[in-house]
């Protein structure tokens, strides 16, 4: 059974229509949801371009690669683990504020 089974029904002229469609095209999301954003009093964000997800496979992968020198760094007992989780942490910070930049609906 749906959750949602309460209906609403909205005409819009041929205007209100076709800025509606273009701003739920670039948003990425269905109508739906993005009425329920609006409703809710978030303005959907445009959907992040293209080149976001393959920078952010790039980011993720430097992670795993100072990872995998922390493991290797580690184990000769040759680390500085004061430096590496300062650095760590920079990466971490970094790939959330572009995150939430990008992706993170903003309240009305």
């Amino acid at each position: 059974m749906r959750k949602r089974n309460c209906r609403v029904q909205v005409r819009l002229d041929g205007k209100e229509y076709q800025h509606f469609m273009k701003a739920v095209k670039k948003s990425g999301l269905s109508q739906e949801v993005y009425l329920r954003h609006l409703i809710n009093g978030i303005v959907p964000c445009n959907a992040p371009p293209p080149d976001y997800f393959s920078m952010m496979k790039e980011l993720h992968g430097i992670g795993n690669r100072l990872n995998q020198i922390a493991i290797k760094a580690h184990s000769l007992n040759v680390m500085d683990v004061k430096r590496y989780d300062e650095t760590r942490h920079m990466l971490v910070n970094a790939i959330d504020k572009i995150t939430d930049a990008v992706t993170m609906p903003k309240p009305l």
